[in-house]
């Protein structure tokens, strides 16, 4: 909550919450893109687009390397904005991915590495989702309407 009050402080006197509106849209937006960007790493895709609830079996240490990337991108994003449970579980995301488990301090195989990210996703997008909508109504009760910056 620390990190978040420094960013409202940079706001001043806007009433409008520029600053940090604009800051939280972007994470919104770099959430919304890195989540896709792990679920294409982690698991299959068919043909028809369906989504195959099993790990990849291609590239398996080209995808553990960039789910590794991705979890280290949105702790980090989500360290600036205080939003602490998102930035645990991206870090724990982060280490699996380099097929470490920091917790119990052990390697890991790439399977039992894949397995742990997967199992993370679900908490990791609930704790994502809870975050998002207190940040909406926070900036929905000062009359400011948060816009999504898509991320490049």
């Amino acid at each position: 909550m620390e990190q978040f009050n420094q960013i409202l402080d940079l706001d001043g006197e806007d009433p409008e919450c520029e600053f940090s509106a604009s800051m939280v849209g972007a994470y919104f937006g770099q959430a919304t893109t890195t989540f896709k960007e792990m679920e294409e790493a982690l698991y299959a895709v068919c043909p028809s687009d369906a989504r195959v609830l099993i790990p990849s079996l291609y590239s398996t240490a080209k995808n553990l390397a960039k789910l590794s990337e991705l979890g280290h991108f949105l702790k980090g994003s989500s360290a600036q904005l205080g939003v602490s449970r998102v930035q645990v579980s991206c870090e724990k995301i982060q280490h699996y991915g380099q097929l470490k488990d920091q917790e119990k301090n052990i390697d890991l195989t790439d399977v039992e590495a894949l397995d742990k990210i997967g199992a993370l996703m679900d908490t990791v997008k609930n704790e994502y989702d809870t975050a998002e909508a207190w940040l909406t109504d926070y900036f929905k009760e000062k009359g400011v309407a948060v816009l999504v910056e898509e991320a490049d």
